[in-house]
């Protein structure tokens, strides 16, 4: 410990001088094997097992600002597989596999808490959805149990049963293996893992258009010249269907404000993660104290980056309708991050009509909670064309064949 903290002292009157990088700030070259756009989760992840289960030496990660700066630094940190469909259902069950043993396999902490998930129902034709839900959920393994009102003021001893409020809670469902992780940490743990692999992290480097030559990929054009590349993989959230038009193709999904705000910072009052569906609000506590509150999306189209003050509104009162005892309780900051939504609330990992073109893209309000396994799924995608087993569902092909997957548990409320 004494060593601990001359190394601490020693380091804060240097100006960190002598501190190890986590990762290298390596110069861009012209030319790489794989190209990921976007130095978020999805990215990192994707380039690191790129380099991890395909062996790709000459990757690179292109981010426009910062790693961990866009998307997955602006959202509510929620990871679950409580999902309707069954194929989302075994996609998020195995996400949640890998982000149980995430810590590990990073060597590096992403303080995974896997304290639980409420759902608190109130209206009949909900109550018969989580039915439905349960029993698909159980058959392939995933815990997932209906709970009295009673059950669930156990849980929550804050929360207000009262008959005369408008809408009572009826029931409640119980998502167990469900939790948070702590974002900034996820994204530094897979850019450390992925630099220690050789991938090319480029910080600072803005993605301004994919280049084609006839029916296939050959690059990108930067902001510091062009990167020569024959597979490209879009990861950049609300921005990819921008990208991908640069390369003379049009996607389904259309980009909205999601909102999260969080209060002050209180006592322990909150172990589980708190979702009131049927008026779009959920909540949580961070290890900090602040109740990280996450709302619906505006309810149109726009890359702003903080939203109305209509729906900060309208989630506030949702949840004190049902939780009184917050309504002193003051609000610290307010944000929102722009997410792309395809027409079916369902993401799209697949290949394109473009030769080498790969795109990761669609998630809504889903992506963080999918990061272990869409970057896994994005890797075999790059490196073997193929899609990964888990993600056949997500193909791009499905809107050509009239075949969306319409994913009402998606916790959006644009459908």
């Amino acid at each position: 410990m004494r060593y601990s903290f001359l190394s601490l002292a020693r380091n804060a009157l240097t100006g960190h001088a002598d501190w190890p990088r986590a990762w290298r700030d390596p110069p861009l070259q012209q030319r790489y094997d794989a190209v990921i756009v976007g130095g978020g989760g999805h990215g990192l992840a994707t380039a690191y097992y790129l380099a991890k289960h395909h062996g790709l030496a000459r990757v690179a990660v292109l981010e426009r600002s910062w790693l961990g700066g866009g998307n997955t630094a602006r959202n509510t940190v929620t990871i679950r597989a409580n999902y309707l469909r069954e194929p989302s259902m075994r996609f998020y069950a195995e996400s949640i596999r890998l982000w149980e043993g995430l810590s590990q396999e990073l060597n590096y902490n992403v303080m995974f808490s896997q304290r639980g998930q409420i759902d608190l129902i109130q209206s009949w034709a909900k109550l018969r959805d989580v039915k439905r839900r349960q029993a698909s959920l159980r058959l392939i393994g995933v815990p997932f149990d209906i709970l009295t009102p009673q059950e669930a003021q156990a849980k929550l001893p804050l929360l207000d049963l009262a008959a005369s409020i408008r809408l009572p809670v009826l029931a409640a469902s119980w998502h167990p293996t469900a939790g948070v992780a702590r974002h900034d940490a996820v994204a530094w743990g897979y850019a450390r893992a992925a630099d220690a692999r050789g991938v090319d992290i480029i910080q600072n480097c803005e993605v301004t258009a994919v280049r084609r030559d006839g029916g296939r990929v050959v690059g990108v054009e930067t902001t510091r010249g062009f990167v020569a590349a024959p597979k490209v993989a879009l990861a950049v959230a609300a921005h990819a269907g921008v990208l991908a038009a640069t390369a003379d193709l049009r996607l389904p999904i259309e980009t909205v404000p999601l909102q999260a705000f969080v209060s002050e910072p209180l006592k322990p009052m909150l172990d589980v993660v708190v979702n009131i569906p049927h008026l779009a609000t959920y909540f949580s506590q961070s290890d900090k104290g602040e109740l990280v509150i996450g709302g619906g999306a505006d309810g149109y189209p726009s890359y702003a980056a903080r939203g109305s003050f209509g729906v900060v509104e309208e989630s506030v009162g949702a949840m004190l309708s049902l939780f009184p005892a917050l309504k002193r309780v003051r609000m610290l900051r307010q944000w929102a991050g722009s997410i792309d939504l395809c027409h079916d609330i369902t993401p799209i990992l697949s290949a394109t009509p473009v030769e080498g073109l790969s795109l990761s893209v669609g998630w809504g309000s889903g992506g963080f909670k999918a990061i272990p396994i869409g970057g896994m799924a994005l890797a075999h995608l790059v490196a073997t064309g193929t899609p990964h087993p888990l993600a056949v569902h997500l193909s791009l092909a499905r809107f050509d064949g009239g075949r969306p997957l319409f994913e009402t548990a998606g916790a959006s409320n644009r459908i």
